[in-house]
């Protein structure tokens, strides 16, 4: 049972941005963690409940090592969604590429994320499905601006160089509002969601996405609305009160 406030929200945000319509074919990268479990719960039901009809599939990037994938498989089942494990060597080569000391979350997302597009590409769908949530942009946004110097985060839908149109139905959805319809619906999680970065103790983990969320967490509990006032920011640049020039009025 999803709750009506993550359904309205989703539902507000598909129809404000038209990030699914009559005759999409949706590819949806599925973890098996938390937040794309709850996306593909939601494109089910949509696909019942829409005015439009869709596609959509939820596939699954495996590795090359192994993992936990009997649970999805199952879940899937029980809500008819059609479902593919697609087995790569995405752990092959990071073991090839990395370095000492280093953490290779960034590469890895790369691969994971090329291998869901040529699987787009090949199998004729247009649109790219991804479970981000608010926290999630928020913590992008603060990486960015404290070590890559951006004023940068998470669109809800973009092109991508392929063509391919990326979506984040859940893009407005907080993260312990996913927590809660997992707990509350009782549905099991791999405790590592098959993720390359727990497997090997003596791995970098990253900290950046750690620190961002820790910072964010304090500032919320000296202000309950940060997210609401996040959100509508996001919604509401005001370009020409930077230094890009581009931007400046008159330069």
């Amino acid at each position: 049972m999803i709750s009506k406030k993550i359904l309205n929200i989703v539902g507000r945000t598909n129809a404000e941005y038209g990030l699914i319509k009559e005759g999409d074919r949706v590819l949806l990268g599925l973890s098996g963690g938390k937040d794309s479990i709850l996306l593909a719960t939601i494109l089910a039901r949509m696909q019942n409940h829409a005015p439009f009809k869709f596609d959509f599939k939820a596939i699954t990037i495996d590795y090359g090592r192994g993992g936990e994938y009997d649970y999805i498989f199952k879940y899937c089942e029980k809500h008819n969604i059609k479902y593919e494990l697609y087995r790569t060597k995405i752990y092959q080569a990071l073991e090839e590429k990395k370095r000492p000391n280093s953490s290779y979350c960034s590469f890895c997302s790369r691969m994971r994320r090329g291998a869901l597009y040529s699987k787009a590409l090949e199998e004729g769908y247009n649109k790219i499905a991804l479970a981000h949530h608010l926290d999630d942009v928020a913590e992008s946004f603060v990486m960015n601006f404290s070590f890559n110097g951006a004023l940068r985060s998470m669109p809800p839908i973009y092109k991508a160089q392929n063509s391919l149109l990326v979506i984040r139905p859940l893009i407005f959805v907080r993260e312990r509002q996913i927590i809660d319809f997992i707990k509350s619906n009782r549905i099991y999680i791999a405790p590592d969601c098959n993720c390359p970065i727990n497997w090997n103790s003596d791995d970098k983990k990253p900290y950046a996405r750690e620190d961002a969320k820790n910072l964010l967490k304090n500032l919320e509990e000296n202000n309950k609305d940060l997210f609401i006032s996040l959100k509508k920011a996001f919604s509401n640049i005001h370009t020409n009160t930077f230094c890009d020039k581009q931007y400046i009025d008159g330069f």
